[in-house]
């Protein structure tokens, strides 16, 4: 069963930082479920039962579609590399775009990263440690430059017109509100 907690710790918070690649779950009350990796310096643990990540742009934009629809999330964590650990985060979340005043409130706690697409808040309302065993032991090589480069060489105008082609809908065609 592992164990449950209220609150993110400090010691959950430090692992936290450390590592390189998080997985978020969301879902609509129909269609598919959806599980997203997510990297580079995208995560900040604000308070105890307080997070944000920032959403890159990407060829979906799942999430955000089905947090329009059910504010449920859940963020795991995973430890590649020393003593085993899966954490997980649950609670509810809000979306934040560039629009938005919050989104340029909380911007301030991320460098700039290009191809910024929201700011996801989470409330947590249970985190859960569970002992991840089976989870391989890996090595962090680097972080991938393709997404940055690739967003740097888009830009703005680039990004929208991208955006409009292939992050509006879900793959069950529910609306992202990325454009309001």
């Amino acid at each position: 069963m592992g164990k449950r907690y209220t609150e993110i710790n400090e010691t959950q918070a430090s692992f936290i930082k450390n590592q390189k690649i998080f997985f978020v779950g969301t879902a609509a009350t129909d269609g598919r479920v959806n599980i997203s990796p997510k990297g580079m310096d995208s995560f900040r643990v604000i308070g105890a039962n307080k997070i944000v990540w920032l959403n890159l742009t990407g060829s979906g934009n799942e999430t955000a579609a089905h947090l329009q629809l059910n504010d449920r999330m859940t963020i795991m964590f995973c430890a590649f590399d020393g003593k085993p650990l899966i954490l997980r985060l649950y609670g509810n979340a809000t979306i934040y775009h560039p629009r938005n005043e919050e989104f340029d409130q909380l911007n301030t706690l991320f460098s700039e990263i290009p191809g910024k697409r929201q700011i996801i808040e989470m409330s947590v309302d249970l985190v859960q440690e569970s002992c991840g065993f089976a989870v391989p032991l890996l090595d962090f090589k680097e972080e991938r430059v393709i997404l940055k480069n690739w967003a740097d060489k888009q830009g703005k105008n680039g990004i929208s017109e991208y955006w409009a082609a292939k992050n509006t809908k879900s793959i069950d065609n529910f609306d992202t509100k990325i454009f309001g």
